[in-house]
């Protein structure tokens, strides 16, 4: 990871590219769009006029919505490299500590003009730049003095049922190595003792006299010690230490059938499955003890949009994931519902192709919506799902179309139903939305700017 590289100003206004390894505190530099930060950072300015960035924490707080970080009004302007060519700033923070949450410091300017800092202007290292083109910002705490480090501790060793049980064995065949050597040395040390007779070796063909401990009557406790060492090396074969060998190669070629499974490949992330470690693969899949809260940390985080209220006036025939299964059950009440209707019930077989849009209903869809007796009601409806957010939008060069990133997935799922209701947001400035927004009037699409 430190041999990742990043853009760092080297002076006159120009930056250029340095290892992670490398930075040192008061560096400035420059990440770039999905980029981790490479150490932690006071953010100073964005490509955005408003100085301000999103940042994904999900490698540090496993939250998945996006954090939307501002830089100080004083440093807003560095909008290019060439703005850091006579730039100066003295910076003054707290010591280095494990508080992911907390950050007291300020920053002077050249014309003596102080600026408070807050966490607001902290980024943090693993951290990713995520719905911005660029930023700047200057290194504040590098290597183990970055609050990701403060935090971290050794991973716990995680050992297979398979391993453990393997243990066990090496240990009883151990223990019967040692009995077995133990015992033939106590029978050769008295051997040894009675082997004189007649003042001869009765063990005469194992050649004593070429020896000067072994199978000497005068020694025999001595030669029954080295017997002892000479049985554990004999005998050593008992410990299957190849059997350690194959099994960490079977799991190092499951690893490689695990990375190149195609069942196992997620299609909407474009992310197929990597086997970081090879200890637990024969215990994939094998749950036995499910620990968690109720804030829904097992669920996938996924919003659509599938019902809304205007004006007292219930709207959408959509149906959740969990409304579909019940309906396949014949002996279920909603199942038996949803027979009785065959668009309901066909709506209910198919999935919306849009991502966070799951809506169904001819009186408002398409258009519809401006024959309705409460048309300004729904028109001022949709407006504020078009307008009240924080999104991004982000146009594809090749197709035209616009997609949205949000902080949150419920953000995200409000400005798609808006747009495919007609009232389509596609861009924000520092004071201003504009929509593609359709007329009450003249029943066509207009732009709208100035919300």
């Amino acid at each position: 990871m430190n041999n990742r590289k990043v853009k760092v100003h080297s002076g006159d206004g120009v930056f250029n590219q340095s290892k992670w390894r490398d930075l040192k505190v008061g560096d400035i530099v420059k990440v770039e769009k999905d980029e981790y930060f490479p150490a932690d950072l006071i953010l100073l300015s964005s490509n955005y006029e408003e100085a301000i960035c999103y940042v994904d924490t999900m490698n540090l707080d496993g939250e998945t919505n996006l954090k939307l970080k501002q830089a100080l009004e004083g440093t807003s302007n560095l909008q290019e490299d060439s703005s850091f060519q006579n730039f100066k700033a003295v910076i003054r923070c707290e010591d280095p500590n494990a508080n992911l949450y907390a950050f007291v410091g300020s920053l002077e300017l050249g014309d003596d003009q102080q600026y408070p800092l807050a966490p607001q202007q902290l980024l943090l290292r693993d951290s990713k730049l995520k719905n911005t083109d660029f930023i700047y910002g200057v290194v504040i705490f590098t290597g183990h003095d970055t609050k990701v480090m403060q935090n971290s501790t050794d991973p716990p060793s995680k050992r297979s049922k398979i391993e453990k049980r393997m243990d066990r064995i090496i240990y009883c065949l151990f223990f019967l190595l040692i009995l077995v050597s133990f015992i033939g040395s106590i029978f050769f040390g008295i051997w040894t003792k009675k082997d004189i007779k007649n003042k001869r070796m009765k063990r005469w063909y194992l050649m004593p006299e070429h020896t000067e401990v072994y199978y000497d009557p005068d020694r025999a406790v001595l030669a029954a010690i080295l017997h002892f060492l000479t049985a554990l090396m004999l005998y050593g074969y008992f410990i299957p230490i190849s059997l350690y060998v194959s099994i960490e190669v079977v799991k190092v070629l499951q690893s490689i059938f695990i990375n190149q499974d195609l069942n196992m490949y997620h299609e909407e992330t474009d992310k197929p499955a990597h086997a970081r470690t090879s200890n637990l693969n024969e215990e994939l899949g094998q749950v036995d003890t499910i620990l968690s809260d109720k804030t829904g940390t097992l669920t996938c985080n996924s919003m659509e949009f599938i019902k809304c209220s205007i004006g007292g006036v219930a709207y959408g025939r959509g149906f959740t994931e969990v409304e579909r299964a019940l309906s396949k059950r014949k002996d279920s009440y909603f199942g038996r519902k949803m027979k009785n209707d065959q668009n309901v019930a066909k709506a209910a077989e198919t999935k919306s192709t849009i991502k966070g849009f799951n809506f169904m209903d001819e009186r408002i869809m398409n258009g519809n919506w401006v024959r309705q007796p409460n048309a300004n009601v729904i028109q001022n409806f949709l407006k504020v799902l078009a307008v009240c957010h924080t999104a991004i939008p982000e146009v594809d060069e090749a197709t035209g179309k616009i997609s949205y990133e949000a902080e949150s997935p419920d953000e995200a799922a409000f400005v798609v139903a808006a747009r495919e209701f007609g009232f389509e947001f596609y861009e924000r400035s520092h004071a201003a939305i504009s929509l593609h927004e359709l007329d009450l009037q003249s029943n066509m699409k207009l732009e709208r700017y100035g919300y």
